[in-house]
């Protein structure tokens, strides 16, 4: 490591801890020349998921962003924010466990509407009429239909 204050590159590692997620390793380290003392952290370096768009332009993985299209379809619903986090955590921990690195974004929604279908009907229905693009009302009443027949 590069000493940030004298610039010098041998140092040696005081203290090594894991986060509690167990994903970055935080080291303090002392600079051999300068003395100072610095932190630095450490990552596996991951290669991104990415995904496919409909029109086939591929992008990385935003967990934010998906997270922003939940919020928008639960906004003034009784829908608590711990929920839609695991809502992301789950999908993204469903594209953990694969191999696959490139994950279209139909599945993506697939997934999340499954998740909202059974957490809040309203949400459910918003998030699919801007997923699903509904073109004419009677789309959208297909949909409805289709949310009624399968009611408990």
């Amino acid at each position: 490591m590069t000493c940030p204050f004298c610039g010098h590159r041998q140092d040696r590692v005081i203290d090594s801890r894991e986060t509690k997620e167990g994903d970055v390793v935080r080291r303090r380290r002392q600079c051999l020349a300068c003395e100072r003392r610095f932190t630095t952290y450490e990552r596996t370096d991951e290669i991104p998921y990415m995904v496919v768009k409909r029109d086939g332009r591929r992008e990385k993985f935003d967990r934010q962003k998906v997270l922003e299209g939940l919020l928008k379809a639960c906004e003034k619903r009784p829908v608590p924010m711990a929920k839609l986090a695991q809502i992301v955590d789950d999908v993204e921990s469903k594209f953990a466990d694969t191999a696959e690195r490139e994950i279209p974004t139909t599945e993506i929604g697939e997934m999340l509407m499954q998740r909202l279908k059974g957490l809040d009907k309203i949400a459910y229905v918003r998030f699919a009429s801007v997923y699903r693009d509904f073109q004419d009302v009677e789309a959208f009443v297909e949909e409805l239909k289709d949310l009624l027949q399968k009611r408990p």
